[in-house]
C-alpha cells in the first residue's frame, strides 16, 4: 500500500514554502494583529474622551470610571493588577500623574492615552508570539471540518469557554475560533481530537493527538493509556523562514521522544508534522524521516492540496 505522505509529496521540494506562501503568511499576521488591536484602539479613544472632562491632570484621580485604564497607563498590566492592593494601585496612578501628566501641562490627556496605549501594545505583543500557531490550528479545524462536512460525515466539537461537547453547529462560521477539540466517527470506530495535549506516556507537550475512543469517555486514566492514542502531531504555525529549523527541531525532540515512550509499552500511535515555514534543509530532514518511517506522514500548512491531503488521512484513521 502506498505511504500517506506519497499521496502529495513526490520529494523534499514539495514540502518547501514558497516565497509567495511567506509573504501571504506575512500580511495575514499584519491582519490578524489589527484585528486584536481594534479593542484597545477602541478602548484608547473612550479613554480620551472621558479624560478630556478634567481640566487638570490632578482631576483624573478622581474620575472612578477610568482607574482601571489609569492603571493601565501607568505600566501596570491587567495580570500585575491581580495581586496589588488599593493602595499600591493608588501610588502607582498618583506616580503616574504626578511624574508624566502633570508636567506635559496643557497636553496631559495626549500623553495619557499615548501611555496607555504602550502598555497595551506590550499585552498585544504577547498574545501575538504563538498567533501563528492559532493561526495554523485554525486552518487545520477549518480544513478537518470541510472533509467531515463534505463526507456528510456528523461530528462533536469542543467549545472551548464552556467546556462542553456539542453537535455540529447549524452555522459553522469562526467555528474555529472558539473550539478545541473535534470527535467524528471512522467507520464503527470512535475518534477525539485535542489540541494542546501533555500525554503523560512520554511526559511530553504535543500539539494534537488524535485518540481511539469517544469524547464522552475521556478521562485521565484514558489519557494514560497508551492504546488510547491513535495518532499524535506537532503543528507549527509559523511563517517566519528565521525561526522555521528551531521549530521543526523541537517538533522532533517531542516527536522522538514519543516514539521512545510508547515503544516501552509496545505501542506506536501515527506520528505527523505539520509547518508554516518548511525552509529546504528542514525539507530534507523531514523527507529522510519520512522515508526511514520515523514520522509516517507531513504536509506544508501552505499548501491546501497537502493540508486536503493529510486531512483525509488523519479522518481515516
Amino acid at each position: 500500500m502506498k505511504e500517506p505522505f506519497r499521496q502529495h509529496l513526490d520529494s523534499s521540494r514539495d514540502l518547501e514554502t514558497t516565497y509567495e506562501a511567506i509573504r501571504a503568511g506575512f500580511v495575514a499576521l499584519a491582519l490578524e494583529k489589527n484585528r486584536r488591536a481594534t479593542p484597545f484602539v477602541a478602548q484608547a479613544r473612550a479613554l480620551q474622551a472621558a479624560a478630556l472632562r478634567a481640566r487638570t491632570a490632578a482631576e483624573l484621580l478622581n474620575m472612578e470610571d477610568i482607574q482601571a485604564a489609569l492603571l493601565t497607563a501607568a505600566g501596570v498590566s491587567d495580570k500585575a493588577a491581580g495581586y496589588l492592593e488599593d493602595s499600591d494601585k493608588h501610588e502607582a496612578i498618583l506616580g503616574l500623574i504626578q511624574n508624566f501628566l502633570e508636567p506635559a501641562g496643557a497636553k496631559f490627556v495626549e500623553e495619557l492615552v499615548f501611555r496607555f496605549l504602550l502598555t497595551r501594545g506590550d499585552t498585544l505583543g504577547g498574545s501575538m508570539r504563538n498567533v501563528g500557531g492559532v493561526l495554523a490550528q485554525q486552518k487545520l479545524t477549518r480544513s478537518i471540518v470541510a472533509y467531515l462536512k463534505n463526507a456528510g460525515r456528523p461530528y462533536r466539537w469542543l467549545h472551548l469557554l464552556t467546556g462542553e461537547w456539542t453537535p455540529a453547529p447549524a452555522d459553522e462560521t469562526d467555528l474555529e475560533r472558539q473550539l478545541r477539540g473535534l470527535s467524528w466517527a471512522s467507520g464503527r470506530k470512535a475518534r477525539t481530537l485535542r489540541y494542546n495535549v501533555t500525554v503523560p506516556i512520554s511526559r511530553t507537550h504535543v500539539d494534537l493527538c488524535i485518540l481511539n475512543c469517544a469524547p464522552d469517555s475521556l478521562n485521565v486514566q484514558i489519557f494514560k493509556s497508551p492504546a488510547a492514542y491513535l495518532a499524535l502531531g506537532e503543528l507549527k504555525g509559523g511563517i517566519d523562514p528565521a525561526g522555521a529549523d528551531e521549530h521543526w527541531k523541537t517538533a522532533r525532540t517531542a516527536l522522538s521522544r514519543i516514539d521512545e515512550a510508547f515503544a516501552r509499552h509496545q505501542a506506536k500511535p501515527h506520528t505527523f508534522f505539520i509547518g508554516g515555514a518548511i525552509e529546504s534543509k528542514m525539507a530534507g530532514e523531514i523527507w529522510r524521516c519520512l522515508e526511514s518511517g520515523v514520522i509516517e506522514n507531513a504536509a506544508n500548512l501552505t499548501d491546501d492540496t497537502q493540508m486536503a491531503s493529510i486531512t483525509r488521512w488523519l479522518c481515516s484513521l
